[in-house]
């Protein structure tokens, strides 16, 4: 049922995996290799064909400074952060109220409920492309912040209450039974009993929102289309039209936007681990 440890195999397999990882390792980081190569090289690099060659000086502080300076990157940036950190409250915010609903109280069509919360993660975004963008163009909040930020809660928090739910599910009930003998009220027991112990898993959920709708680009796309509201995974498209064939320039900016989720990632990486294993051992 579940694969062998690679230090029980035979000697030849355990040395074709050791050989093996750093290649495929390599293949996966290539990309992002050539891309961070690609944004210290100067402009006369490309236009003398040295794509992959050593580049002919480093222009790394040139190249991520005009990227700042000379587009309105800064712009993009601040818009992805004021979309992505009110999405990622509301979205978590609202899956620990319904996940502790669903998963501590037992009422008719509670698992009817559920199913509806888990079906809406299967319908495909590109069905709905039409009706949001119309719905948003009615609501006056068609290229606005605030409608990426109301969508993206709308569509994150079925994912988000399948977590939490399953995640509430495993806690310990009797430390809700115990609360309702000592009187204690629903919502206290929410705050002080419950939410606490979900802190692993609103660690983890974040970091995992947080990426989703930063690396977000199809509703960026469809629900925006200028400076004021784009946010950088749409905004960087625009380089294409700044910069032509600037390849150097479109490689810091793509540095750049994919910093932040990086970095929560890091920041968050011991709750985030602690978060999706806990409860898989006993």
């Amino acid at each position: 049922m579940f694969p062998t440890p690679i230090e029980k195999t035979s000697r030849s397999w355990q040395l074709t995996y050791q050989t093996m990882l750093p290649i495929a390792l390599i293949m996966w980081l290539l990309p992002l290799i050539a891309v961070a190569i690609f944004s210290i090289k100067p402009q006369g690099d490309f236009a003398s064909g040295n794509y992959w060659g050593m580049p002919s000086s480093f222009d790394f502080i040139a190249n991520y400074s005009r990227v700042f300076t000379d587009s309105p990157m800064p712009r993009y940036i601040l818009n992805s952060f004021f979309i992505t950190v009110p999405t990622v409250i509301g979205a978590v915010a609202l899956s620990c109220m319904t996940g502790f609903a669903l998963g501590v109280y037992k009422f008719n069509g509670n698992l009817w409920i559920f199913f509806l919360f888990v079906a809406g993660n299967f319908v495909p975004f590109q069905i709905l492309m039409v009706p949001v963008r119309d719905l948003t163009i009615g609501m006056g909040l068609y290229d606005t912040k605030t409608g990426l930020v109301l969508f993206h809660i709308a569509f994150q928090t079925g994912f988000c209450t399948l977590f939490m739910r399953n995640f509430i599910k495993a806690l310990p009930h009797e430390l809700i039974e115990a609360a309702r003998v000592e009187g204690v009220a629903e919502w206290r027991i929410f705050w002080f009993v419950v939410l606490p112990l979900m802190k692993p898993a609103i660690a983890a959920l974040s970091v995992l929102i947080f990426t989703f709708i930063w690396n977000d680009f199809f509703w960026a796309v469809v629900l925006t289309q200028g400076p004021e509201a784009q946010p950088v995974t749409a905004g960087i498209t625009s380089f294409n039209a700044q910069y032509g064939t600037a390849y150097n320039m479109l490689s810091a900016g793509s540095i750049i936007a994919a910093l932040p989720p990086v970095a929560m990632f890091f920041l968050m990486q011991k709750h985030f681990i602690a978060g999706l294993t806990l409860g898989a051992v006993k």
